[in-house]
Parts: structure tokens; C-alpha cells; sequence
């Protein structure tokens, strides 16, 4: 589990409908595993009110490889354990893939309420609200939080939502762009990965 905050086939099949690929596999767009050293904190998007905090992280395979190994597993093992529930939220959605968000709630001020339809996306001129919300934490569906409390979930989107693509993130009244930098990191920093894995000595 992340620090703050079953079968074979099932597994698969979140995967699938994450929109990632496996973890053996390659694409042109897919860095190796074990290579990257970025931090959750360097890539998350943050919102905040008086009373509120709220902070995403993309669960895209192309994102989350280039985090730190530990960091990377602790992820994966968040997917893999919801993966039934990320399967049936999808499904009833509408959707065979989608694009999924770890999504924090942090109370700042006791007896804080936290409204988790009022998150969603602009992207591509397009509009994106959540098809299947997964909890994580317990509580999550009283809505309500204690002081330095948080509330976690997996959120799940349309797959048009392009996340190699500049998007803007929305709660409630509240908006940030802070993905189009944390691309310009992720950016560099597949490139040093890729760099890391070719000078491996191959078996």
C-alpha cells in the first residue's frame, strides 16, 4: 500500500482495463521497470481549499515506471489488489478501458466534508468525470474527514482522457495545470531511464 494513504486472471483483466500493458511488456512508449527515481510528490497534481487538500497521480504504466522502484511496486500492488473492483466499476461505466487516477482527500480543518464527484478533468477541449470510483481507504463513502485525515480512491475516466497530453485537473471551484510541468519531468526523466537500462550488461 502506499505509505500514506486475486487471481491471475483478474488481475489481466485490470490491467486491461487500466489501458496499461502487463509488466513484461514493451511498447515504444512503454520504459522498462526498476530504472526510474522520480517521487510521487515530483509528478502529483494538488488542489486546495480552506479546508481541503486534494492530490492525483496517474496509474498509467507510462507514468508510474518512471517513479522509483519501490515506489513503482507499491502501485502495481495497489492496482493489482483492487483489480476485481477497478474490472466491475469499468464495467458498469461503460467503458472496457480507462484511464485511472490514484486520488488523495486530506482534511485540513476538522470535520471536513470532501465531495468526490466534483473532481474531473478538461482535456482536448473535452470534459472528463468519473465513470467508477474505487475506494481504498475505510470511510470513504461518509464523505466526511478529521483533522489531518485522508480518504483515497481510485478513480476511473473515459480512455480519451490523453494522459501524455496536457489536462487540467478540477474540485469543486478549484483548477490546476501543474500536469503540463510534471510532463516536462516525466520527459526527461524517460529519457534517463531508457539511458539507465541500455547500459545494463545484457544476459
Amino acid at each position: 500500500m502506499i505509505a500514506y494513504w486475486r487471481s491471475s486472471s483478474s488481475v489481466l483483466a485490470a490491467l486491461a482495463v487500466l489501458g496499461a500493458a502487463p509488466a513484461l511488456a514493451q511498447g515504444p512508449d512503454l520504459p522498462p521497470p526498476g530504472f526510474g527515481t522520480l517521487r510521487q510528490d515530483q509528478i502529483a497534481i494538488r488542489l486546495s481549499t480552506p479546508n481541503l487538500a486534494v492530490r492525483a497521480v496517474p496509474l498509467d504504466e507510462r507514468v508510474i515506471r518512471l517513479l522509483s522502484p519501490d515506489t513503482y511496486s507499491s502501485l502495481v500492488e495497489l492496482r493489482r489488489s483492487r483489480a476485481a473492483e477497478i474490472a466491475t466499476a469499468a464495467r458498469r461505466g461503460g467503458s472496457d478501458s480507462t484511464a485511472a487516477f490514484v486520488v488523495t482527500f486530506f482534511g485540513v480543518q476538522p470535520d471536513t466534508r470532501f465531495e468526490p464527484d466534483q473532481l474531473y478533468v478538461s482535456s482536448q477541449n473535452s470534459f472528463f468525470r468519473p465513470i467508477g470510483i474505487v475506494p481504498v481507504t475505510p470511510r470513504w463513502s461518509e464523505g466526511q474527514l478529521r483533522q489531518r485525515e485522508q480518504a483515497v480512491a481510485i478513480y476511473l475516466f473515459q480512455p480519451g482522457l490523453a494522459v501524455l497530453q496536457p489536462f487540467t485537473l478540477f474540485y469543486a471551484d478549484r483548477s490546476s495545470t501543474a500536469w503540463e510541468a510534471s510532463l516536462r519531468l516525466l520527459d526527461a526523466e524517460r529519457s534517463r531511464v531508457l539511458a539507465r537500462a541500455a547500459s545494463q550488461p545484457q544476459p
